[in-house]
């Protein structure tokens, strides 16, 4: 895979309104954000011969986005089932369709009416997104916050992580979403705060939990080459890997408090040639606050067991070792089901993020689901270019 690095680029990004009503279809959500994706890198619809999203639950396909578009004719296209653990290998997969000659301009999105709608994990849905919810639906153990919070458990009784961790990287977060004029949480919130917000599923607190948005995010991929004369600077993709993994509501993986991310890593940071250290500043997905700290740990920031005091010590702030989650991630700015940290990934590089600006960033991590519910996950390494 080394022949890969840097062959592609992201050229454009583009948002709607984040919301909790949009007020519209999610097929418009879909085309507003790509319209303004191919706009930013200066392209218009006649210029993309590929279209790719992933999608669980609500979603906009491919093949509804593209005739909306006047893209009648796609080289390739890609519309993949899965939730946020293969949100970064959409990007992936459009990088190696255009290295590979397939397609020259493939727009990945993700839109998605998440709290008007078609509410993540709520009732009165269809088929469930994995068979073996089945087994536990009777039991009162279906929702992704009583999940994960079984995980986040483990940690704290093997570790030793405290709320008072999770109440650090929810603090962090507010602060960072209060210089970001798209984000839905702006107002910042102290531990104290944090801690009194109410129970959801111990040990989660609502401040533990991410939003339920309504949006659209969406961005360009194309060669390098072509994207060094297109409108934007362009940000070069280093390395793109997915995989899976043990299902943890299978009960696969013998010890709960590591991810599938853990076996990623390795194969990604070869891939680009550089390791932890290399790293500027890091968009981790962040459904639970409790999922940023197991992936600090599992891709190489810290010593397992050591994310929370990690956290704690300030090292994700702005200016610390390694700022995390810049927007204010899925906690307070919205959840797009990880194509915004993407997005974010490339204002941070292309420096164009205004206040919440990391000075110097050169190289991003940006992550996804670390595999928890599916036997899956993915994410990126992007370089300034």
């Amino acid at each position: 895979m080394g022949g890969f690095r840097d062959r592609t680029a992201v050229a454009g990004v583009g948002y709607t309104r984040f919301s909790k009503d949009s007020g519209v279809s999610t097929l418009t959500l879909a085309c507003e954000a790509v319209l303004a994706a191919l706009d930013d890198a200066g392209l218009t619809a006649d210029d993309v011969d590929g279209i790719a999203t992933h999608r669980v639950g609500d979603s906009a396909a491919p093949c509804l986005v593209g005739p909306a578009l006047g893209i009648h004719e796609p080289s390739w296209y890609l519309d993949q089932f899965g939730g946020g653990s293969v949100s970064h290998s959409v990007v992936g997969q459009a990088a190696l369709a255009v290295a590979a000659g397939v397609a020259e301009t493939v727009v990945c999105y993700r839109a998605i009416n998440a709290r008007s709608e078609f509410r993540m994990g709520g009732t009165g849905r269809g088929l469930p997104v994995s068979p073996e919810v089945q087994y536990q639906a009777p039991y009162g153990y279906f929702a992704p916050p009583q999940q994960y919070a079984m995980f986040a458990r483990a940690h704290m009784s093997r570790y030793g992580t405290r709320p008072e961790h999770f109440g650090a990287l929810a603090v962090v977060q507010r602060a960072n979403a209060a210089k970001n004029p798209r984000a839905l949480m702006r107002t910042p919130i102290t531990l104290d705060d944090y801690l009194a917000s109410r129970w959801i599923a111990e040990p989660f607190r609502l401040l533990d939990c991410c939003l339920e948005t309504d949006g659209a995010c969406a961005l360009v991929v194309t060669s390098a080459e072509r994207a060094a004369d297109l409108r934007r600077p362009p940000v070069l993709i280093s390395a793109a890997a997915w995989g899976g993994g043990d299902s943890f509501l299978s009960g696969g993986r013998a010890d709960t408090t590591v991810t599938s991310a853990a076996e990623l890593a390795p194969r990604l940071y070869r891939q680009a040639g550089i390791g932890p250290a290399d790293v500027d500043v890091a968009e981790i997905y962040d459904c639970f606050t409790y999922s940023v700290i197991v992936q600090l740990e599992d891709y190489g920031f810290c010593a397992k067991g050591e994310g929370g005091p990690y956290v704690a010590s300030g090292a994700v702030a702005p200016g610390g070792e390694l700022p995390v989650n810049t927007h204010g991630g899925f906690l307070s700015e919205g959840y797009v089901h990880g194509v915004n940290h993407i997005a974010e990934a490339v204002s941070q590089l292309r420096g164009d993020a205004g206040d919440r600006q990391v000075a110097g960033a050169e190289v991003a991590l940006s992550t996804a689901q670390p595999g928890y519910i599916l036997p899956a996950t993915s994410a990126l390494i992007l370089r300034k270019g």
